[in-house]
């Protein structure tokens, strides 16, 4: 069974999908150092990907420091220096620049959107992880029952 989730998208290879969806995994704490990454085999059958390409993965993995094979074990994840707040999120730099484009396609301006997503933080966390910078506004007139503009 492949440890994390994701979505093929059109246009990007396969490589690069699975790639990124591994590093998230590893840097988002999702994997954590020691635990067993699927083999090439595993990777190959569960993705329906050739094994060539899981081969091509599993090694660039490896070679960036993000995996170790053990004898007798397998392939597990590393231990990596602790992540920085900026690697961690420029895991999000595709996600969030697709956001920007489609928010300026439909006009939406900076200080709505920050508002929208401080709305959405605030309700998948409860609001526990909010720091006393976020943006009020709009995002706190939602949460507290107000009316949507």
């Amino acid at each position: 069974m492949v440890p994390f989730r994701f979505t093929f998208r059109a246009g990007v290879s396969l490589f690069e999908q699975v790639v990124y969806a591994s590093i998230k995994a590893i840097v988002s704490g999702q994997l954590r150092p020691g635990d067993a990454f699927p083999s090439v085999r595993a990777l190959s059958k569960e993705l329906k990907i050739n094994p060539n390409t899981a081969h091509k993965i599993v090694a660039h993995l490896v070679n960036e420091g993000l995996l170790e094979t053990r004898p007798g074990i397998g392939t597990v994840v590393a231990v990596l220096p602790d992540s920085t707040r900026k690697e961690r999120t420029q895991l999000l730099g595709h996600e969030i620049e697709e956001l920007v484009v489609e928010a300026k396609r439909l006009g939406i301006e900076l200080a709505e959107m920050l508002d929208s997503i401080t709305a959405h933080w605030k309700r998948l966390s409860g609001g526990e992880e909010m720091g006393a910078s976020a943006p009020a506004g709009k995002a706190t007139e939602l949460i507290e029952g107000g009316t949507e503009g």
